[in-house]
C-alpha cells in the first residue's frame, strides 16, 4: 500500500476514452424518491422575453449520496475558481455594463 494511501481507501483509475464533452448553459434538477435527475441543454438566446423551448440534450441520473458528494465537488471547485478570480455574479444586470450614451 502507499504511503499516501490511507488504510480501506480505494484507488480507482479513470479512463476518459468513450467520454463525449457537450456544452450547456442550462440546468433543470428534479428528483424522484430514490433518484436526483439532472437535465442540461443549450439555451440559445438566454435572455430572450416570453416562452422558449429548449431541448434537452443530455440527462444524468444519479442517486442522492452521488448528488451529494457531486454538490460538494462543484462547491469546492467553485470555491477555487472564486479565490483565484473573484466572485462569480450569478445576476446578469451586475455583470453587464450598459454603453454610456454620447454627452450632448
Amino acid at each position: 500500500m502507499s504511503e499516501n494511501q490511507a488504510e480501506g481507501q480505494v484507488e480507482m483509475q479513470v479512463h476518459e476514452g468513450d467520454a463525449h464533452a457537450a456544452y450547456a448553459n442550462f440546468a433543470r434538477v428534479t428528483a424522484t424518491p430514490e433518484e436526483v435527475i439532472v437535465d442540461f441543454a443549450l439555451n440559445p438566446n438566454p435572455f430572450a422575453q416570453g416562452k422558449q423551448e429548449i431541448n434537452v440534450n443530455n440527462r444524468l441520473i444519479m442517486n442522492f449520496y452521488t448528488a451529494k458528494r457531486l454538490l460538494s465537488a462543484l462547491a469546492m471547485t467553485i470555491q477555487r475558481h472564486e479565490q483565484a478570480f473573484g466572485q462569480i455574479e450569478l445576476d446578469i444586470r451586475k455583470r453587464v455594463s450598459l454603453p454610456v450614451p454620447p454627452a450632448n
